[in-house]
């Protein structure tokens, strides 16, 4: 059986608004064709993906299996389009996504040194995109941190870090050699994900800094972007009771790329 992506993709949109007429308007599409389309995408599953009712739209057991994976077929194939078009325009390219605070210059220069027909670019990504900008193809591989979603990637563990408090640099416990989380209860911690309705989610390090330094509240930050990144409002106190963080290297997990084996076996060997 061949899956028409195309029918996937009208899928996905029914799936995330469970609601035809919607979902026909987002896809510039008339209703009725909406509607036959997904019924040939049944008819190819040999399964009901929704349930049509008097209350609406809901999803099947085989609907809810089918949302789980489409995301990341659509994903993949978009990365693989993506990637050839990127193939036909020039040279042999590697984009390396980083996060803040993880040091990929060695590993760029070691393998650009073995692979010099290979373009080597490096791109930061933030905690909210880190895994989405690898399956979309943005990059080929990146250096991640937890929390991760690992649906559709591979991961291989490369080194842990110690964690430390960011604080202001007027606060209470900015004098001290280190701290024990305990010593930090009652404190208000930045929010990260899952943001209130009327909150911005933040996702970088300079906007770390800004809500730190305006007292809004305090985070752990691993060691290294305590080494990279300094304010004179902001202090940093080693927590060593906290969890380390773990760097990953992750590619998408279909992948079967010969330079991201090369980079891998790079990165490993330097940690």
């Amino acid at each position: 059986m061949d899956l028409d992506l195309r029918k996937v993709g009208y899928f996905v949109t029914v799936a995330e608004l469970l609601h035809f007429g919607r979902a026909a308007e987002r896809l510039h599409i008339a209703q009725p064709v909406l509607s036959r389309q997904i019924r040939a995408l049944e008819k190819d599953l040999d399964a009901e993906l929704f349930v049509r009712d008097g209350h609406g739209v809901t999803l099947t057991a085989a609907g809810r299996q089918l949302l789980d994976d489409a995301r990341t077929l659509l994903a993949s194939a978009d990365a693989t389009r993506r990637r050839v078009h990127r193939a036909a325009r020039g040279p042999r390219r590697l984009v390396v996504g980083f996060r803040a605070g993880v040091v990929v210059t060695h590993a760029l220069r070691a393998f650009g040194a073995a692979h010099p027909d290979v373009e080597v670019k490096a791109r930061r990504v933030e905690w909210d995109d880190q895994e989405q900008l690898i399956l979309d193809g943005t990059v080929d591989l990146a250096y991640v941190r937890r929390p991760i979603r690992e649906q559709g990637l591979t991961l291989l563990p490369l080194f842990t870090e110690e964690r430390v408090a960011m604080l202001p640099a007027d606060h209470r416990l900015a004098g001290k050699q280190e701290l024990a989380l305990a010593d930090l209860d009652g404190e208000t911690w930045l929010r990260y994900s899952d943001p209130r309705p009327e909150d911005l989610p933040i996702r970088t390090i300079e906007e770390k800094f800004e809500c730190v330094a305006a007292g809004t509240g305090i985070t752990l930050v691993p060691q290294s972007v305590a080494e990279q990144y300094s304010r004179p409002d902001i202090t940093y106190v080693p927590v060593p009771d906290a969890q380390p963080d773990q760097v990953f290297l992750a590619w998408e997990a279909g992948r079967r790329s010969p330079l991201i084996a090369a980079f891998a076996e790079v990165a490993q060997a330097r940690g």
